[in-house]
Formats: C-alpha cells, sequence, structure tokens
C-alpha cells in the first residue's frame, strides 16, 4: 500500500489528452496523497484542472527536474495502453526517476522488476511497485459467493474504457459519506494503486480469474455492500474479462457504463453498440444464468457526457431513462445519489 503521506509525481508525456492517460487521470482525481505535480511536456504551464473537473490544484511541468524540485519523492508512470506496454521513450525517464532517489508505482503489464532494481540508491527507503503482479494463486472458482447475504454491485460496459472505475469509485464515495459499511473491490492497475490491495485480474490466467475475483469478493463478506470494479466488455471482440467478473462475484446488482458519443465501439470501430435495452437484458441473463445464480438487475446507467453541452447531457439523460425506465447519471457531472438510494433501498 501506498503511504498516503508520500509526495507524489505522475509521468504522463504525451497522454495528459488521450484515452491512454487514464492511469494518470485516475490517479490525480482519486489519490488521496499529496500530488506536487504532472510531466507533460506538452502541456506544461497548464493545470490537471484544466482537463479534469477537479477542484485540486495540481500543475504540469516540462520535465522530472521540475516535479523533483517540488519534493516528488514517487513517481506514477501514468498510462494505461492496450496491451500494457511501456514506451521506449520513456526509459531514461525511469532511469533518472530511480537514480534521483524516486520510488516507482508501474501499473504496465512490462514490469520493473527484476530488470530495473539494481538501479535502487536507498533500498531503505526506495521502492519499485509493479501493481500488476497477481499477489496469490487462487482455486477454481465455485460460486460461493452466491451464498453470501450482502449486496454485490458489478459494473459492466459497453465498451472499455468507458468509466467503470470512475462510476464505482463514484459510487463507493457517496456510500461513504452515508455511514454505508461498503467495501471496494479493485480489479485493475489504477484501482489497486488507490486502494492498496486488489487483483489485476488481466493478469491472471484464464483459469484463474474466476477463482481470484472469488476470493477477494468472499474476504470482503463483512461489508453490507461491495462494489466490484468492472473491466472490459461483452461486446469486445478483445475482451474476456467480464464473464470472470460475473462468475466470480455472483454480483446482485449490475451497473451498465456508457459513453454518451459513442454508437460503436472505440476500436474496431465496425463493430455497433446494440440497442442499449437489448444489451441489459443480455447481461442480466448471464449474470443469472436462468435463476441458478442471484438475480441481478441493472439498478443505473453511469453515462459520460463530457463530450457534450450541460443542456445536451441532461437531455440525454432524460431520453435514456424514459428508454430504459432505469435510473441515469453522469457521475462525475451530476452525482450517482439516486443510484445509491436504489442500491439502499432494494
Amino acid at each position: 500500500m501506498l503511504d498516503p503521506k508520500l509526495k507524489v509525481a505522475v509521468y504522463m508525456e504525451d497522454h495528459i489528452d488521450s484515452d491512454y492517460g487514464k492511469m494518470g487521470m485516475g490517479v490525480v482525481r482519486y489519490l488521496k496523497n499529496p500530488i506536487v505535480g504532472v510531466v507533460d511536456k506538452s502541456c506544461a504551464g497548464k493545470f490537471m484542472s484544466d482537463f479534469l473537473d477537479i477542484t485540486r490544484e495540481i500543475p504540469i511541468y516540462e520535465d522530472l527536474n521540475a516535479v523533483i524540485e517540488q519534493g516528488a519523492e514517487v513517481l506514477v508512470l501514468g498510462i494505461a495502453p492496450s496491451g500494457g506496454r511501456i514506451p521506449a521513450s520513456w526509459n531514461p525517464i525511469i532511469e533518472q526517476a530511480l537514480e534521483a532517489g524516486l520510488s516507482i508505482v508501474n501499473g504496465l503489464h512490462d514490469l520493473l522488476v527484476p530488470s530495473w532494481g539494481h538501479k535502487i540508491k536507498n533500498p531503505q527507503t526506495q521502492w519499485i511497485w509493479d501493481v500488476r503482479v497477481p499477489q496469490f494463486i487462487p482455486e477454481i472458482a465455485t460460486g460461493k459467493a452466491a451464498s453470501l447475504t450482502n449486496k454485490r454491485v458489478l459494473f459492466i460496459g459497453t465498451d472499455m474504457a468507458v468509466g467503470k472505475m470512475t462510476s464505482g469509485l463514484e459510487l463507493y464515495e457517496d456510500l461513504l459519506k452515508r455511514k454505508v459499511n461498503v467495501g471496494f473491490i479493485a480489479t485493475g492497475q489504477i484501482g489497486i494503486t488507490l486502494m492498496g490491495k486488489g487483483i489485476p485480474l488481466d493478469a491472471y490466467k484464464l483459469d484463474h480469474a474466476c477463482g481470484a475475483v472469488e476470493q477477494i469478493v468472499m474476504e470482503a463478506a463483512a461489508n453490507e455492500i461491495v462494489i466490484v470494479e468492472g473491466q472490459g466488455s461483452l461486446l469486445h471482440p478483445g475482451s474476456s474479462a467480464t464473464l470472470p467478473l460475473m462468475r466470480g462475484s455472483c454480483p446482485t446488482h449490475l451497473v451498465l457504463c456508457i459513453r454518451a458519443d459513442k454508437k460503436t465501439l472505440r476500436s474496431p470501430e465496425h463493430i455497433n453498440i446494440p440497442d442499449l435495452n437489448a444489451f441489459i437484458a443480455l447481461n442480466e441473463a448471464l449474470a443469472t444464468v436462468v435463476g441458478t445464480y442471484p438475480k441481478a438487475k441493472v439498478i443505473g446507467i453511469c453515462a459520460n457526457t463530457s463530450m457534450l453541452s450541460e443542456a445536451q447531457a441532461k437531455e440525454f439523460i432524460i431520453d435514456l431513462s424514459k428508454k430504459t425506465g432505469i435510473e441515469v447519471t453522469d457521475p462525475v457531472r451530476f452525482d450517482v445519489s439516486g443510484i445509491s438510494e436504489r442500491i439502499l433501498q432494494d
């Protein structure tokens, strides 16, 4: 777990305004540590609030030296590209950071340990955290999460990178404010970095994935409500994450995440997003399997409307709620109170 007192810098060179920058954006939005700055030469002189709806004043700097001068102790590699590869152009930055005594949080599939371990200057205080390394080998799942009496809320999506983690964290924070006994199950590198624990689902062998989800959900059995961070999509041809999440967590509630501007997948764009009512029915049927598992209903839709004006966003939300009969919101732009109340009332 990242010591909350450590001062953090985020390296996002060339990716502040790209979909691959979601690791850094998630850290900037939700990490409790003091963040001294973000590094991206092309955006230097601006603030992260120019790109995100946040109140924290986090400046953007031209190079690593600048954030070191601001007292940075930890460098977060702030990208999550497809395939999880570390750009070769980042290798000098990693070396510079380690030489300067910084610790590194790496959420990519390319691991820094052991190849970079010898560069650590101060083993007593300096470290490398490869977040996507599984911490245990689970048993094969048996569906025992279905026997739990708590509420398990799984986030699903029409595509990858549509806000499943962000929406889950917004719901988690809202329930915490309501003094609810709630837990958050992190299943990706950003969530694990924020929570200090979780499972890097896409780093597990497929046969182990359900068991890994099941084990961490069972460990959260004492929570009245468990938020399970979603990954991937049933619709995406490159994703195999949704079914292990469904089988491992045996959800009682589902929340669908979408992008308001998309009629197709981001990539490959030739795959159309189907009628949402039909897609919702598909996810509910797969989660429940004709009554074999707990009855799971989609009780909320979280829509990323950042590309729409506020008036357009409100109109979109009203129209989609009428079409589906489900509570719809943009969790960042507006709030998730309606979804929280629905879960608490069920």
